[in-house]
C-alpha cells in the first residue's frame, strides 16, 4: 500500500482539532479513509504535544513521533452488529450521544465496531428507515457554491468585442445568506479571487466548501476517491477549511446553490437584461445594491430575512478571518540541479546547497516564489519573467572550503573539455566567464559536452569552432549545427582546428 504523505496526515489532524470535523467529512474532503482518519487522530492524542506544537514540527519528527514501531496485523474478527431500533429511540434524547451509546455497545462487545462504522451502520439503517427525510444544515458549516448558467455580455469600448462575465454565486447553508461576484472567466485565479471575496464578504469562513465539480476545484472525482485541485486545497488550507465536493451528477447535493443560482437569475440578472456593461467592475457594481435587496426580502415561510438569519444564527459559529489575505499561487513539483538551482519557466532560482538533487515544491504568484522541501520553506525569491534571468542568493552558495569537493567544479568542466579539444576547452571557458555564479552555467556545459558520446570528438570540436565564430551559446543551437553539419560550410574559415596543429599531418607542400 502508498504511504500517505505527511501533508495529507497534516490536513487530518488540522481539520479534526481545528476545524472539528467529524471523520466522515474529513474523510470527504482529505480522501483518507474514516477508519484511517481515526488511527492518526488515536496515535496524536498519545502524543504529549498541543495541534499548534505538533504542526511546527519537522516532518520526519512527525512520522517518527505518529508511527514509533511497525503496525502489527490484526486478526479478522466477526464483529456483532448494534440494535439499530434501540440506538434509534436513545439519540433522540438530550444528552445522548453517538459515543456514549457507543461505549455501552463496546461493554457488551469488545470486539465491535469502532465509533465511525458504528455511525456508519446507524446512518445507513436511517436512510432505509426514512429516505425521504430533508436535509439539515448545522450554521456556519456548509458554503455551496456554483456558477450561473446565465452570463453578462461585456462589450469592450475600443473594438467593440463582446466577451461573457462569469457570475459565482455562494450561499451559507443554515441562513441562505447570498454573495454574488462577477468575474472575467471561470478560471482557477478567478475562481480563488471569488472565494476571498465570498469570505470578507461574510467576515468569516465556514468549515466546509461544497463546490461543483468544475476544473478549477477538483482534478477527478471517482468512487477511488476526490483529487482537488493544488491551489484550491491551498486556499482550505490557508482559511483552515474543509473542502467537500458534491457527488457527479448528484444536484441534491448542492440544492442550496442551485435555489441560490436561479433566485439570484430571477432578481438580479434578468434586471441586467437590457443594460450595456463595459467591464467586470461596472457588473459587480450594480451586482451590489441588487443583491442587498435579495438578502433582507422577507420569506414567507420563515418570516425573515436571509440577513437576520445570517446575524441571528449563522454568523458567530464562523471561522475568524485569517490575519493575512490568501495570494493566489500555482504550483509545481522540480529536482534541485547541480547548480543548486531549480527552474520555472525558463528563469534559475537558488536553494541551499545542501538541498542538491532533492525534489522540492515551488509555490509562485505573479510577485512572489517560494520553494518547499518537505512542506519546510527553504527558499524565497522575487518571481522572475525575463527568460534565462537568474535569482541567486548569496546564502546558498557552498563555502569556500566545500567548493573543491562539489560533484562538478569549473576546473573539472575544463578538464573535460580539453580531452576533447581545444575549440571545446575555448567554448567552456567563455561560457562559465558569461554568469556572475560559474555554476549556473553547468547545466547547459554539460549537456554540449555530452554531445560528443554522440557526433563525435572531431565534429564537436568543429562545430564549437563553428559556433564562437557566429557566437551561438545555446544547447539547441550546438545541436542544429551539428545535425545540419553546418561547422563544414566554415571549416575552410577556422584557422585553430584540431587538423592543422596536429604534428603528423603533412600538409599540401609534401605532395609537390
Amino acid at each position: 500500500m502508498k504511504r500517505i504523505s505527511m501533508k495529507k496526515i497534516k490536513d487530518v489532524l488540522k481539520l479534526r482539532y481545528i476545524v472539528n470535523l467529524s471523520f466522515p467529512k474529513i474523510a470527504i474532503s482529505t480522501g483518507v479513509a474514516k477508519s484511517t482518519a481515526s488511527d492518526y487522530c488515536k496515535r496524536f492524542e498519545i502524543i504529549k504535544h498541543t495541534i499548534e506544537e505538533f504542526l511546527l514540527l519537522d516532518e520526519d519528527i512527525m512520522f517518527a513521533y505518529l508511527f514509533p514501531e511497525r503496525k502489527v496485523k490484526k486478526e479478522l474478527l466477526i464483529r456483532p452488529l448494534p440494535d439499530m431500533n434501540y440506538i434509534s429511540k436513545e439519540i433522540t434524547r438530550r444528552g445522548v450521544t453517538f459515543t456514549l451509546l457507543w461505549q455501552e455497545y463496546k461493554e457488551s462487545n469488545p470486539t465491535g465496531y469502532g465509533l465511525s462504522q458504528f455511525k456508519e451502520h446507524y446512518y445507513r439503517y436511517k436512510k432505509k428507515l426514512n429516505p425521504s427525510m430533508r436535509q439539515t444544515h448545522i450554521a456556519g458549516e456548509n458554503m455551496f457554491v456554483d456558477y450561473s448558467g446565465m452570463i453578462v455580455d461585456v462589450v469592450c469600448r475600443k473594438t467593440g468585442e463582446i466577451s461573457k462575465a462569469q457570475i459565482f454565486v455562494s450561499v451559507l447553508g443554515a441562513s441562505g445568506y447570498t454573495f454574488v461576484h462577477a468575474t472575467a472567466s471561470q478560471k482557477q485565479e478567478d475562481f480563488i479571487k471569488s472565494h476571498i471575496e465570498a469570505f470578507e464578504f461574510y467576515e468569516g469562513v465556514p468549515k466546509i466548501l461544497v463546490p461543483d465539480n468544475l476544473k478549477s476545484a477538483v482534478i477527478s472525482n471517482t468512487k477511488k476517491g476526490i483529487v482537488i485541485n493544488n491551489s484550491y486545497a491551498e486556499l482550505g488550507r490557508h482559511y483552515n477549511c474543509a473542502i467537500n465536493p458534491a457527488r457527479v451528477r448528484k444536484p441534491q447535493d448542492k440544492s442550496l446553490a442551485e435555489q441560490g443560482v436561479q433566485a439570484i437569475q430571477r432578481w438580479i440578472l434578468a434586471v441586467f437584461r437590457n443594460r450595456v456593461f463595459f467591464s467586470v467592475d461596472e457588473i459587480n457594481q450594480a451586482i451590489n445594491p441588487l443583491l442587498d435587496i435579495y438578502n433582507n426580502k422577507i420569506m414567507k415561510k420563515i418570516n425573515k430575512s436571509r440577513t437576520q438569519l445570517f446575524e441571528e444564527v449563522e454568523k458567530q459559529h464562523l471561522l475568524a478571518l485569517p490575519a493575512n489575505r490568501f495570494i493566489y499561487k500555482e504550483f509545481k513539483l522540480a529536482r534541485v540541479n547541480i547548480d543548486y538551482h531549480v527552474e520555472l519557466l525558463k528563469c534559475f532560482y537558488s536553494v541551499p546547497f545542501k538541498y542538491l538533487q532533492e525534489k522540492v515544491e515551488i509555490k509562485y504568484s505573479t510577485s512572489l516564489l517560494e520553494i518547499y522541501f518537505k512542506s519546510s520553506l527553504i527558499a524565497t525569491h522575487p518571481r522572475l519573467h525575463i527568460i534565462n534571468n537568474t535569482s541567486t542568493l548569496k546564502e546558498h552558495m557552498p563555502l569556500n572550503h566545500q567548493y573543491q569537493y562539489e560533484k562538478m567544479n569549473p576546473q573539472r568542466l575544463l578538464n573535460w573539455a580539453s580531452s576533447i579539444g581545444s575549440n571545446v576547452k575555448l567554448f567552456v571557458q567563455m561560457r562559465l566567464e558569461m554568469y556572475q555564479h560559474p555554476s549556473n552555467s553547468y547545466k547547459g556545459i554539460i549537456a554540449i559536452l555530452s554531445l560528443a558520446k554522440v557526433y563525435g570528438k572531431i565534429e564537436l570540436d568543429l562545430a564549437l569552432a563553428y559556433a564562437l565564430s557566429i557566437n551561438a551559446t545555446h544547447v539547441k543551437s550546438i545541436k542544429s549545427i551539428l545535425e545540419k553539419k553546418l561547422y563544414a560550410q566554415g571549416v575552410n574559415n577556422i584557422t585553430n582546428t584540431v587538423f592543422n596543429e596536429h604534428k603528423n599531418i603533412r600538409g599540401k607542400d609534401y605532395y609537390k
